[in-house]
């Protein structure tokens, strides 16, 4: 029998993140297509994250929640991913124990069934604390990433110990997978690391591949991947594909199946989702993932491609533009004084923020933003390898560092109640202790309330169905079975509307049911 790959889906979280900055999936967006991801047979859809939530109520003015039920009603057979960078929510430092429980929690009450977790910087401690509260929050999945990069210290040995590591909590960890960010693995590594991993983690660990396409090698990384052992890679739809973002579903499909694998994926009612989304694409005048060239200095310098224009528009702005290169090796050097963290965000922009200032200022570090002291402060957890002494002594020597050094505050729930107000919803409480409260309250004054925004905008029948409904009281129960969707509406008691869907049989993908 052909070895079976399962693919998970990342394209309204990761492949909106790495090619439309995170802004251009909105709650239409995701209720418009939404039963045709369901009806694909993914074994999870990478939904959201804190930091798509806090967009979501900046952004777009939208109910963060609301988004999450809508999908997870209208996808009831795919399970959704919330995944969280460890004891974070929302802002980039540490979240008290009593946020990071809450959230745990209100994410599997709102439907959530895989929270996936990612340190940064790889601390393992702190992604098992996670990982025990959303395991006691009542997760069903509870999935654990390493964070793929390149330096000195990040050897096979050194994602070996964490997956060792990863191994002895087997009570807490369902599945670990390979995060690979910045798109910086080859094949070569793959035949190294995946093995190392798959000893590491036993044969009843599942391992899981995410790779992102920036340097072009992780379609070949997937399949090399596969054949040492990975039983699911992470993929993207068109127009949310390559470039930046993730392998192509269509092609990864194509390439797994000519090698002999089997895949349990129906890419027809894809072909509407692909569409939808060009349209979207051309509409919006958002830009479209494309292969791209390969840049062998990108694994040195290892600068994401928004910040390497960032770099440069600075320098032409103070006339330094001959000065682009010097930049670039201060990078690489800061990084390594900084004890080599993966250059993802929020590291890679405190990474280039003072290669930038040292280039600028009379001395190396005679100025430090307040990040990059927070960072050697310890704040965002241990780094990689240690400090180097004198970055080290000169940062902690500053007034500012003094300043900064103080003691993280762990409010209770309780406290948190008389600070935002006793009465709010845990899910408000969680928005307001992260966000201005003028961004929280537009937000929620346009809260939706049912499950479809109204308007004449809608493309989806089944949204637009679902808005028609929601308008009129009158209405307590509607039911609905054509082209293999079932679809339930009621209410009761004045309670906004609730929805059941399910999907079954064939829905052409040419066409909506009616």
């Amino acid at each position: 029998m052909a070895p079976r790959i399962q693919l998970i889906d990342v394209t309204l979280r990761d492949g909106n993140q790495s090619l439309w900055s995170a802004i251009g999936i909105d709650t239409r967006t995701v209720v418009d297509v939404a039963p045709w991801l369901d009806r694909a047979g993914f074994k999870c859809i990478d939904f959201t994250t804190s930091t798509h939530m806090a967009i979501s109520v900046r952004y777009h003015r939208e109910d963060p929640y609301e988004k999450i039920r809508l999908a997870r009603q209208l996808m009831p057979n795919t399970p959704l991913i919330f995944m969280t960078t460890g004891m974070r929510f929302i802002t980039w430092e540490p979240a008290p124990r009593a946020i990071i429980r809450l959230a745990m929690r209100v994410m599997v009450r709102h439907g959530i069934r895989r929270i996936q977790i990612v340190e940064p910087m790889n601390n393992m401690s702190a992604l098992l604390e996670a990982a025990r509260i959303a395991r006691e929050e009542g997760a069903e999945q509870v999935v654990a990433g390493l964070v793929y990069s390149i330096s000195p210290v990040h050897t096979d040995e050194f994602y070996v110990r964490c997956a060792e590591e990863l191994a002895r909590e087997r009570q807490l960890i369902d599945t670990v997978y390979i995060k690979d960010p910045s798109g910086l693995l080859t094949p070569e590594r793959v035949e190294t690391i995946v093995p190392a991993l798959r000893r590491a983690l036993g044969d009843d660990m599942p391992l899981e591949i995410h790779s992102h396409c920036t340097m072009g090698m992780a379609p070949l990384c997937y399949l090399r991947a596969v054949q040492l052992g990975v039983q699911t890679v992470h993929t993207a739809i068109p127009p949310l594909a390559e470039g930046t973002s993730l392998p192509s579903i269509y092609r990864t499909v194509a390439n797994l199946r000519e090698l002999g694998f089997e895949v349990d994926i129906d890419l027809e009612p894809l072909a509407y989702v692909s569409e939808y989304l060009q349209r979207l694409a051309r509409r919006k005048k958002f830009p479209v993932g494309r292969p791209l060239e390969y840049d062998v200095s990108y694994y040195r310098h290892q600068v994401p491609g928004g910040m390497i224009t960032t770099l440069q528009r600075h320098l032409k702005e103070v006339g330094a533009e001959h000065r682009f290169d010097a930049v670039l090796e201060e990078i690489v050097r800061v990084r390594a004084e900084l004890g080599y963290p993966i250059m993802v965000t929020p590291y890679s922009q405190l990474v280039a923020t003072q290669a930038l200032l040292n280039i600028e200022s009379r001395e190396r570090y005679e100025k430090v933003p307040d990040e990059v002291i927070k960072y050697v402060l310890g704040r965002f957890g241990p780094p990689p390898a240690p400090i180097d002494p004198w970055v080290k002594e000169r940062v902690l020597s500053l007034p500012r560092a003094r300043e900064l050094d103080v003691p993280i505050p762990e409010p209770t729930l309780e406290e948190l109640r008389r600070t935002f107000g006793a009465t709010i919803s845990d899910e408000e409480l969680l928005l307001r202790w992260a966000l201005p409260a003028d961004q929280v309250d537009a937000a929620l004054a346009r809260k939706i309330g049912h499950p479809a925004p109204t308007g004449n905008n809608l493309t989806h029948p089944i949204a637009q169905l679902i808005a028609e409904v929601a308008r009129k009281p009158s209405i307590s129960y509607f039911h609905l079975e054509k082209d293999g969707i079932r679809l339930t509406l009621s209410r009761q008691n004045g309670l906004p509307l609730s929805v059941q869907a399910s999907t079954e049989g064939s829905i052409p993908h040419d066409r909506h049911p009616a």
